[in-house]
């Protein structure tokens, strides 16, 4: 996929352990030439890279990271995960059978359980090191070479934590096997063995993994629906026949036949039939939208009435659909404040952790229990096997991948997870007016020519201006024309003055259509009658444009724009959540004054230029505040950018998905206050998490050091610190259902 700025690739990556992986990952990929942008999320298991097609390419990038010791795939393709989720199961039936027969010998040593007998056999040293030896270079095998290849890039993660403590323990206790013979783990004079300690936290680790992979994977389950949207074969009309072919042959301006009940597999243009298709998952809107011949229809979306005739626009990566897949993959690889933070401490983490256990021995063997190297190794394994930095790294980045499925399911698409950050900070909202308050579709609600003009004449000229302009007063004064017969005049040497209105030569002369900044920045004459039909027009809440030939004023034009039927209920419940919210529009004081009003919306600005909104929002956050910008993506580009949040409500347009950091697919300022909603609820579980993970391992490390845990409960606690950050994560999908229904 080709971007601005060089080209993005998007991977799946299996093998990573823990966040640790997913930073060395980043880190390698950066210092490789040609990439400019590298992020990895080990919650997703997933790595966008941007980079500059001269300088490298996508097998060099995948290569790099296959050196690493990780997988690689296609992004969409979960085969290669899931196989990786089958052998860990594997590898944890294998364990636990296997450690089984060490806990039984186990129960010899405590007195409660001192009723269980225990064979001979079992109690064998040789027998617990042939079971143990299985279990440690065996099924432990992808510790060992995870760590290695950790620690030969230069770095550490959990698996060298694992490694080194659970080796620690097999070798003391292998150690005294060949040191005192096979009679047993406990015989007089004998030292003890800890065979079961690292078979336990070897099982103990792979249960916690498995039981995480679990939990991710139905969370990413859930935010790759898009996927499953997508046809591997098309019904295509050839010469006049009906043919099933694969999706990759379907090119622009083949005839598409979506029968009752099928997925719409292109973007395109209805030509026969009539139904309605459900938009849901791509808009949130629950309602069937009516599909007659001229209407437009989008992949992903299902035809719930008769069959469809399709001209294709748009087909594979190209369509709404993949590219809505792609931007909520991006956002999933993005990386909120919060978490580039935790990377830094995670990054740290398990150095300092060995630091910690090398001290703990130390204090035991020095000064806590002096002589006693068994009371100190133990202790010192304990500290290595409750440390645990998966917990920190899966704290944010799952609830961020749950919270961006959910929302995209809305029709809310979130393109960078610091914006999700920042939707929950806000306390300041602007809205612009035409399309984002409005409905967004003008039209000509009264027109007064200048003496000596008719209405019709005015009109025509008018339209030849507006030819090519994306405004919706462009469209409507277009639809006016249409509407009256009218053929506008072909005009050259188009000129655009952004917010002000545009310009065009045509063979009367120069003709300008506006607003009254434009008129008296040009200095129209002629303005009097017009100033006097916009005064009475304006008091009404319409938008009035003046329309000049070669600098004289030959009229004016009304236009009227209802306000959508949800916004005043938008506007209150924005309200009720504490945010103060703005009108902020191009249009005269009039219209913006009326359409306020209508809207409960207590505070506007009027006749403000794109450079205008861009100045409020910088002044407004020099003032310390979180501001959100909602525009139509058109004119509204440069505010959304410098917003701390920004909204480009376009109906599913190339505009929305261009332009600020929200896509509202569905044009309803509704996904606003949702998008709010789900921020607060989505930081509160990230706090929660983060809050678990720290507390966590500052009050586990300590108590390991202070001998007051058995190493293999150390391990199991660190499997399971990881489990339950995932599952207060997956609670954040049921609060998140009910509060975008």
């Amino acid at each position: 996929m080709e971007g601005p700025k060089g080209a993005a690739l998007d991977l799946g990556i299996q093998g990573m352990s823990c966040s640790a992986c997913a930073a060395r990952i980043e880190k390698s990929l950066g210092k490789l030439g040609g990439v400019q942008e590298a992020a990895v999320s080990y919650a997703s298991r997933r790595a966008w890279i941007r980079y500059a097609p001269d300088e490298t390419d996508a097998e060099a990038i995948k290569e790099r990271v296959r050196r690493l010791g990780f997988g690689v795939s296609d992004p969409g393709d979960r085969s290669a995960e899931y196989a990786a989720m089958r052998l860990l199961r594997l590898r944890l039936l294998v364990s636990a059978l296997l450690t089984l027969p060490l806990l039984w010998a186990m129960a010899g040593h405590y007195e409660a359980l001192s009723f269980v007998p225990v064979p001979a056999f079992i109690r064998s040293g040789w027998v617990q090191l042939a079971l143990a030896t299985a279990i440690q270079f065996g099924v432990g095998l992808p510790f060992y070479q995870n760590a290695w290849s950790a620690l030969r890039a230069g770095g550490a993660n959990m698996d060298v934590l694992v490694a080194l403590g659970t080796s620690a323990a097999y070798l003391y206790s292998h150690y005294v096997v060949f040191a005192h013979g096979a009679a047993g783990s406990h015989p007089d004079g004998m030292l003890p063995l800890y065979f079961d300690t690292g078979a336990v936290v070897i099982t103990a680790v792979l249960l916690g993994k498995y039981m995480e992979s679990r939990s991710a994977a139905r969370a990413l389950r859930e935010s790759d629906g898009y996927a499953k949207l997508k046809a591997e074969e098309i019904t295509v009309l050839r010469a006049d026949e009906a043919r099933r072919v694969p999706a990759a042959s379907v090119r622009d301006g083949d005839i598409v036949l979506v029968g009752p009940g099928g997925l719409v597999p292109v973007d395109g243009i209805v030509t026969g039939g009539q139904s309605e298709v459900d938009e849901s998952l791509l808009t949130g809107e629950s309602r069937a939208v009516p599909k007659r011949p001229g209407s437009r229809v989008w992949a992903g979306t299902t035809n719930r009435g008769d069959t469809l005739r399709i001209r294709t626009e748009t087909t594979g990566e190209g369509t709404l659909l993949s590219r809505i897949d792609a931007l909520l993959r991006q956002a999933q690889a993005s990386k909120t404040g919060i978490q580039r933070k935790v990377d830094r401490i995670s990054a740290r983490f398990v150095p300092l952790m060995l630091l910690a256990s090398a001290m703990t021995y130390l204090a035991w063997a020095l000064w806590l229990a002096p002589g006693d190297g068994s009371r100190a190794a133990l202790s010192a394994l304990a500290v290595l096997l409750v440390a645990c930095p998966c917990a920190l790294g899966l704290a944010t980045p799952i609830s961020l991948v749950i919270a961006s499925g959910k929302l995209a399911r809305r029709g809310i698409v979130v393109k960078e997870a610091s914006a999700l950050e920042s939707l929950a900070k806000v306390e300041v909202v602007l809205l612009d007016k035409t399309g984002t308050l409005t409905e967004g579709r003008p039209c000509v609600a009264g027109m007064q020519p200048a003496p000596g003009w008719s209405a019709a004449a005015m009109l025509k000229l008018a339209a030849a201006a507006e030819a090519e302009s994306p405004h919706p007063y462009a469209a409507a004064v277009r639809e006016e024309a249409r509407r009256r017969g009218l053929v506008p005049p072909p005009a050259t040497g188009r000129l655009e003055w952004t917010g002000y209105g545009v310009a065009a030569d045509c063979a009367e002369g120069r003709i300008a259509v506006g607003g009254r900044q434009l008129a008296q920045q040009e200095r129209w004459s002629g303005m009097k009658r017009a100033e006097g039909f916009a005064a009475i027009r304006e008091a009404g809440g319409e938008t009035v444009l003046f329309v000049a030939l070669g600098g004289e004023c030959i009229g004016a034009i009304s236009l009227g724009d209802r306000l959508k039927r949800e916004s005043p209920e938008a506007v209150q419940a924005l309200r009720t959540d504490g945010l103060d919210v703005w009108l902020a529009t191009g249009d005269a004081a009039g219209p913006a004054a009326a359409a306020a009003k209508e809207a409960g919306i207590a505070r506007w600005k009027a006749g403000m230029l794109p450079e205008d909104k861009l100045q409020l929002i910088r002044a407004l956050q020099r003032e310390g505040r979180v501001v959100a910008m909602a525009g139509d993506g058109w004119n509204d580009a440069p505010a959304l950018a410098a917003a701390d949040a920004g909204f480009a409500m376009a109906g599913g347009t190339d505009a929305a998905l261009a332009a600020g950091h929200v896509a509202l697919l569905r044009s309803s300022l509704t996904g606003i206050h949702a998008a709010v909603a789900a921020s607060r609820l989505t930081m509160r579980n990230i706090k929660q998490n983060l809050g678990f993970a720290f507390l966590y391992n500052i009050v586990m490390v300590p108590v390991a050091a202070c001998g007051l845990l058995e190493p293999w409960m150390a391990g199991a606690a660190m499997a399971l610190s990881s489990v339950t950050v995932v599952g207060n994560a997956l609670r954040l999908s049921g609060r998140l259902a009910r509060e975008l229904r």
